[in-house]
């Protein structure tokens, strides 16, 4: 049969499976012996949570696919690089890593060798910031290297693939992104805490569980978020039922709320949010309205929050100033002059704030004010 005839037959096979999602398996079954592979596969892979999944897969190990997803998916050194290309753009491993370099990997001698894979010729299907949907083929030993003819082979068939599965529907990616969501923020050193516009806790992450275990900076509410400082709490409180007016209310990018803690800790609570725009599609419930991130004042972030820092220490106008003036110009004789003051009282400006804040140096001072900025990027 001409490669003509057996490519026409192929793209009527893909777009019989958008509608008949079971036909998928024979589809990739015939994608590998137009292309020369001996499995191929349509999944997703998310490399900021280290997540992947299969929709639909043709000639696995299933055993080893099981161990790939539970394991050597953190391993592969194809990611994140393989999410970065084009969408259908056809590429091969040795775009990514040389075959030399690639067979030192542990990922490699452990989890592809024992397959007798020596290679995979790939097409992004999909992709959002951090994840993409893939078609990929493998080559066994008997196969060889992907070469010039394989590639032109997947060429012919990725646009087809690509509109198939998206007319089918098997790319959810609203879907697929509320998942990796839900396990992004549970791994969360910070506590990580999703609400309603009265406070009800619709999800929270293990580090936001000790929290509310503990007692220090937030206390069992009977399932509502709520500060172990009265003031904070209510203007947390505040703060949520903005939230549900959208994002106009609040800021695009949130608020910080100072939390003290009952220890005489600084802590801080970053509200974003989660009502307006693509962030309510990609909630874990409509219920939700803001996302809370509980966090202490730390030594290391991104650009000053001023008027956080001066709630959380409870800093004068003056020792405010001279703190930003420290942030921004640097040394005791600029400060000084730049705020047309006397070195001695910026001494006595700096000794305050040093006892406030608990820092010892004009460095440290510099790195809180980083620490108390938004976590989101500007």
């Amino acid at each position: 049969m001409q490669e003509s005839e057996v490519l026409s037959a192929l793209i009527a096979d893909t777009y019989d499976a958008a509608l008949d999602p079971p036909l998928w398996p024979g589809v990739l079954e015939k994608v590998c012996a137009f292309v020369r592979g001996s499995a191929a596969n349509l999944f997703f892979q998310d490399f900021a949570s280290k997540s992947a999944g299969v929709y639909f897969q043709w000639g696995n190990d299933l055993g080893y696919e099981q161990l790939y997803l539970e394991k050597y998916v953190k391993l592969n050194p194809l990611f994140p690089a393989l999410t970065f290309f084009e969408v259908g753009a056809v590429r091969s491993q040795s775009d990514i890593i040389p075959y030399a370099e690639f067979h030192e990997t542990r990922f490699y001698r452990e989890w592809v060798r024992p397959q007798g894979v020596v290679d995979v010729v790939f097409a992004n299907l999909e992709k959002s910031a951090t994840a993409s949907a893939v078609l990929a083929v493998r080559r066994h030993e008997r196969d060889g290297y992907v070469d010039d003819e394989a590639r032109r082979r997947m060429a012919l068939i990725v646009p087809h693939v690509r509109r198939a599965v998206l007319i089918g529907n098997v790319i959810d990616f609203h879907k697929t992104a509320a998942v990796m969501l839900t396990d992004t923020l549970a791994g969360f050193a910070a506590g990580v805490f999703l609400v309603d516009t009265n406070g009800q806790i619709v999800f929270v992450n293990a580090s936001g569980q000790v929290m509310l275990g503990e007692g220090k900076i937030l206390r069992d509410g009977q399932g509502r978020f709520t500060a172990a400082n009265a003031e904070a709490d209510q203007v947390l409180r505040d703060v949520f039922a903005a939230a549900g007016s959208g994002d106009i209310a609040i800021g695009v990018k949130g608020i910080s709320v100072p939390l003290p803690g009952t220890e005489g800790e600084g802590w801080l609570a970053h509200v974003l949010p989660l009502t307006a725009g693509a962030r309510r599609e990609a909630g874990i419930t409509h219920a939700a309205a803001a996302a809370v991130f509980v966090r202490k004042a730390s030594l290391d972030s991104s650009p000053s929050v001023m008027e956080t820092i001066a709630k959380l220490y409870k800093l004068t106008p003056s020792e405010l100033r001279v703190l930003q003036a420290v942030v921004e110009i640097g040394g005791m004789p600029a400060v000084a002059d730049a705020l047309g003051i006397s070195e001695s009282t910026v001494r006595t400006h700096l000794k305050s704030l040093f006892e406030k804040t608990g820092t010892h140096r004009q460095a440290d001072l510099v790195k809180l004010v980083a620490g108390a900025s938004s976590p989101f990027a500007s």
